[in-house]
């Protein structure tokens, strides 16, 4: 039987009383600091992962801190909260383990981890720039749009899932912008796919320019709060959000119906995996950075997977061809936590067309 475990964590404090009701009458900030003192633990066992060439089991295991913590808190402490996870997952038997939300951006993306650890580490962001992508370009073609001439934006673009989406993606499109924060490194990346594509990529520092301007987007931050609101997006774009807490705000959802917005890296893994907690997802779903974990458990692939910030583009079709062959694929497309059929998008396409046509002169 081969194992692996996933390290999770609340990304806020509403995700804490889920899990524990009358915890739910302490200030949120109370709340955070009681988690903050908590040991590692086991939340739930998953079972029933089976390929036909392999079965694996596996374990949630918490490391208690809040996104916002893991951003205010000195990184040396985070850091050792995450190892002490992962030393828990050592104990249960697992043999590769998979870093969750903020717990795969803090410090180097692993590698600290991983050195401290007896047992390989992923934070599974090859198989999540892998189905980002697949979604984007499944709800693209769904409204109408063709990436090779849409106006196309990567925000986040610095990190390590959007700056290998944005080089996969300069393969497939004319007009590419890449927003961030560091202007160094978005210079030294566009430089980069320059090079691998001929395509001269425009870099932006001003997010709602590139966002107003944008077909389609990947958003990908490590922001604790919503960044991209209903006021920012143009009639008809679509948005893939990668980010885990949500960059596009629950506005949007309310008050753009011309728009289409994607959760990004969303799986359907095999019938019969039960993982015995409750994340958001409904039955045999998962997000792709945990199965990225579970395929490399079935491939028997111990070993430091996607690690560091520099994820190559030969990783993510690697772990593409190990997913097919196990029978991993896209689940559809969500949004805000719900399943979209395919009349949902078109309705949205037909209504972008009409707005269209009625404000022409």
């Amino acid at each position: 039987m081969e194992t692996f475990a996933f390290i999770i964590h609340p990304l806020t404090a509403a995700d804490i009383t889920r899990k524990f009701p009358l915890a739910a009458k302490l200030p949120e900030r109370m709340l955070e600091g009681i988690c903050r003192y908590l040991p590692p633990m086991e939340v739930s066992k998953i079972t029933g992962v089976c390929s036909p060439y392999a079965e694996a089991e596996g374990w949630f295991v918490s490391c208690g801190l809040t996104s916002r913590q893991m951003l205010e808190l000195p990184e040396e402490y985070v850091l050792r909260k995450i190892i002490q996870a992962g030393k828990k997952a050592e104990k249960l038997g697992a043999k590769i383990v998979g870093l969750g939300a903020f717990t795969a951006v803090v410090g180097d993306a692993g590698i600290t981890v991983a050195r401290h650890l007896n047992i390989p580490v992923t934070t599974g962001n090859s198989y999540t720039v892998a189905m980002a992508l697949e979604g984007t370009r499944l709800a693209a073609r769904e409204m109408g749009i063709d990436l090779r001439t849409a106006q196309v934006a990567v925000v986040g673009a610095t990190g390590s899932i959007g700056s290998t989406c944005a080089r996969i993606l300069a393969r497939e499109c004319r007009y590419l912008t890449l927003y961030g924060r560091n202007g160094n490194k978005l210079q030294r990346l566009a430089q980069k796919i320059a090079a691998e594509t001929g395509l001269a990529a425009k870099i932006s520092s001003n997010l709602q320019e590139t966002l107003a301007g944008a077909d389609v987007i990947i958003t990908v931050t490590s922001a604790v709060d919503a960044i991209i609101e209903p006021e920012h997006l143009k009639p008809g774009a679509v948005v893939c959000d990668v980010a885990r807490p949500r960059d596009v705000s629950l506005r949007v959802a309310r008050e753009r119906d011309d728009v289409l917005v994607i959760e990004g890296g969303v799986v359907k893994v095999p019938e019969g995996t039960e993982f015995n907690f409750n994340f958001g997802f409904p039955p045999v779903t998962a997000y792709a950075c945990m199965a990225e974990t579970m395929l490399l458990a079935l491939e028997r692939r111990y070993e430091c997977f996607s690690l560091g910030r520099d994820i190559t583009v030969a990783q993510v079709d690697e772990i593409s061809r190990i997913a097919e062959k196990h029978g991993f694929k896209l689940a559809g497309l969500r949004s805000f936590e719900r399943a979209l059929t395919r009349e949902q998008i078109q309705a949205v396409a037909r209504r972008v067309g009409k707005r269209r046509k009625c404000n022409r002169p």
